[in-house]
């Protein structure tokens, strides 16, 4: 790709972008969320038109004005969102735009398809019932789903974004296996992700944009951390947040013996006035669940709920939010937000009794209301009435954010917060949380990152399937210890799991 500009309208979405791809070499696409990565890897994909540039494949100059033409060329795509039809089955899937085998009399060849399908997952090493409807299937065989779809079309490039963002550490594994498979089978692999250590860990290159302009680009050994953060955001790692002192007062929450049937059991813990307790685990140890059920979302079965040394009883969200509890959902698209709406719509979803008044909404309100917080959390490019399906995902996050913030809580239950989103808008949510913290907010911070959890918490929690395996303070608690933990192995603060 050389040249590569991209407008829309009147706006200049990127320009002049230079990107290559070699056969057998894993290259990391860069930038902060709208800095230009998704726009660049649209037009190779034939999802976008270029406005000018061009764009080769194996040496041959191409002009895809669809995503089939572009999968005819050899370009195939894993994406965030999965693409896939849910009642279709995994064989259905690999064929859809595809020529189908037929039989002699005119029918579809279930068989050969379904042999076919079985001969690229042998290749990925993947164990799948091609027969399977893929409702049934977790995100993880889904993305394996889509990795077949490109073999199966011959693919030479595969872009991955961000694979790993809904993945179990094993899953990941499992992953990252399969592209080392594809990088020595000579397939091209461009690798987006916000996860540093994945970046040093796989790729090869890396190519680094800002502001819908082309940085940097150059082998890995040349990158450091430090030096990918400056370049992809203009200030090093260290300048991006640091927590200021923690002033910690009386306990605001407090959680004894919680139990829900099948998912929790026996957990008990605090939160003070002003702390931030860090909860972490691997995916599917409990950790979200105990948030839900803590906001109404979920039953619980037994244990004691004190807000303020004061018992109660949680049985909705409304209830929740009546007692200043508020929950940040971890899948902000499908729970936090009402895309096509506008900001201002979104931000006000949460708090409609008080802007409502027999039966009409007080706009002018809930644009004071909207303005403030779109300020305040500095959502780019964003006015009042903007449709938050246009947002990055780290400005859709500060629409949530906002939407919880109305609500004026003293008790937050963020549930990974900073998934998905940029290094830049990472450390705002992370300023956000610490002035929320010195405003005496108790904060329930339930996150997959341990980089996260260690420099954000003032204690942090350890799940492992559905009990609590470990507690350490700030000072005691290392990425080790946490580990273990979560791994079942209680380490540090024993606590007893029979």
């Amino acid at each position: 790709m050389k040249q590569i500009t991209k407008c829309f309208d009147k706006v200049t979405a990127i320009k002049d972008i230079d990107f290559e791809i070699y056969a057998g070499e894993v290259h990391a696409l860069m930038g902060e969320n709208g800095a230009g990565k998704s726009t660049l890897m649209k037009i190779l994909y034939g999802y976008y038109s270029r406005t000018s540039g061009d764009v080769k494949v194996s040496g041959k100059e191409v002009h895809f004005n669809s995503t089939h033409d572009a999968e005819a060329a050899g370009i195939g795509m894993v994406p965030q969102e999965i693409d896939l039809f849910p009642e279709l089955t995994v064989t259905e899937n690999l064929f859809v735009g595809r020529k189908r085998p037929r039989k002699r009399w005119g029918g579809f060849d279930t068989g050969k398809m379904q042999e076919e399908a079985r001969e690229v997952f042998e290749k990925l090493d993947v164990n799948l019932d091609v027969a399977s409807q893929v409702k049934h299937l977790s995100v993880a065989n889904c993305q394996m789903i889509e990795i077949a779809r490109a073999l199966i079309r011959q693919a030479k490039v595969i872009i991955f974004d961000e694979p790993t963002a809904s993945l179990t550490d094993r899953e990941t594994e499992r992953l990252f296996k399969v592209i080392q498979e594809l990088k020595e089978a000579g397939v091209g692999v461009v690798y987006i992700s916000h996860r540093l250590e994945e970046i040093f860990r796989i790729c090869d290159r890396i190519t680094v944009l800002r502001d819908g302009r082309w940085v940097a680009s150059d082998v890995i050994s040349e990158f450091s951390q430090d030096k990918l953060v400056k370049l992809m955001v203009g200030r090093p790692l260290s300048q991006l947040f640091t927590r200021g002192v923690s002033r910690i007062g009386n306990t605001v929450l407090s959680v004894e013996g919680l139990s829900s049937d099948g998912r929790f059991s026996d957990v008990s813990f605090e939160i003070r006035e002003g702390e931030v307790v860090g909860m972490a685990g691997l995916i599917g140890a409990g950790r979200s669940e105990i948030g839900q059920a803590l906001f109404g979302v979920l039953p619980v079965a037994s244990g004691v709920v004190k807000i303020h040394g004061k018992e109660v009883h949680i049985k909705s969200p409304e209830d929740a939010m009546r007692k200043k509890i508020v929950y940040l959902p971890e899948e902000r698209r499908s729970q936090g937000l009402i895309l096509p709406m506008s900001i201002g719509s979104n931000i006000s979803l949460a708090s409609l009794g008080s802007l409502t008044r027999y039966g009409f909404v007080n706009f002018k309100k809930e644009k004071e209301i909207s303005d403030r917080y779109i300020h305040t959390l500095s959502i780019r490019g964003a006015s009042v009435d903007k449709p938050v399906s246009q947002l990055s995902g780290g400005n859709q996050q500060k629409v949530v954010v906002s939407k919880i913030m109305v609500r004026e809580p003293e008790i937050l239950i963020l549930d990974e917060p900073t998934r998905g989103i940029d290094i830049g808008a990472k450390s705002e949510i992370y300023k956000l949380i610490d002035e929320l913290a010195g405003q005496g907010k108790a904060i329930l911070l339930i996150s997959s990152e341990l980089p996260e959890v260690l420099s954000m918490s003032d204690r942090i929690l350890v799940m492992h399937e559905g009990k609590l395996t470990g507690e350490f303070d700030k000072e005691e608690a290392t990425q080790e210890k946490i580990g273990l933990a979560a791994s079942g192995v209680a380490d540090g603060r024993q606590i007893d799991t029979d």
